[in-house]
């Protein structure tokens, strides 16, 4: 029995990427995956997957820039299993494009999926979190925390906007739920998926040597890898 077995893990953005990456791994691992996405024929095709080999994935659309829906999806958990053990932040979008050119509709897109997603994701289960007394958020912030690339901006602002939200919320509630930031740079979305699972299960895995930084309780880092950013839900 590993140390994930029989975790109730919730993952948005797991249609594609690394959300998808994350719950093939984990039910491998034997945690129940609550899978989120908008594309639920892939959602469908991945819990039965899963399924097929023994796992247990059950899933609902999500878009996670409705807090109707991300309340939903954690109602979900709460209903088949009785608990939310950890919350993978999995869903994000990346345009690219020179401020001058002013798409705002993008910018807007960025800032809805990329913060206000997490922050719902935060919203929605926490509260459980608390009354259970432990749970785990696990938050993508794609980006390094130093450095801004051209035509970039707003989406580095984004995920600088995610690394603050996750300190703080570390510190509000050090001893009780666990937050981690991985901070990866380009590599394939199954190695940050062993990341991300490395955390999950308390050790801190170094998957590749691609550079990256992961951050939980305690301020320990170590290297750990990504795909690139721009993996959409």
């Amino acid at each position: 029995m590993t140390a994930i077995q029989d975790k109730v893990v919730l993952i948005t953005g797991a249609s594609s990427g690394i959300g998808e990456a994350t719950a093939r791994l984990l039910a491998r691992r034997g945690a129940h995956v609550v899978l989120g996405a908008r594309r639920t024929d892939r959602l469908a095709a991945l819990a039965a997957e899963i399924r097929a080999i023994g796992g247990s994935a059950s899933f609902q659309r999500l878009d996670v820039t409705l807090r109707p829906e991300m309340e939903a999806f954690a109602e979900l958990a709460l209903e088949r299993h009785d608990r939310i053990d950890a919350l993978v932040n999995a869903a994000g979008v990346m345009p690219r494009s020179p401020l001058w050119m002013r798409k705002i509709e993008e910018w807007e897109l960025m800032i809805d999926v990329n913060l206000r997603g997490v922050l719902l994701g935060i919203a929605a289960v926490l509260p459980t979190m608390q009354e259970q007394g432990w749970g785990h958020i696990v938050n993508l912030a794609p980006v390094s925390v130093t450095g801004v690339t051209a035509e970039s901006a707003v989406y580095h602002g984004t995920q600088y906007a995610v690394d603050a939200i996750s300190e703080g919320l570390r510190q509000e509630h050090a001893g009780r739920v666990r937050v981690s930031v991985l901070h990866p740079e380009l590599a394939p979305a199954d190695a940050v998926a062993r990341s991300i699972v490395g955390a999950i299960e308390g050790g801190y895995y170094a998957a590749h040597p691609v550079p990256a930084l992961l951050r939980s309780p305690g301020g320990r880092s170590d290297s750990a890898p990504e795909e690139p950013a721009d993996y959409a839900f």
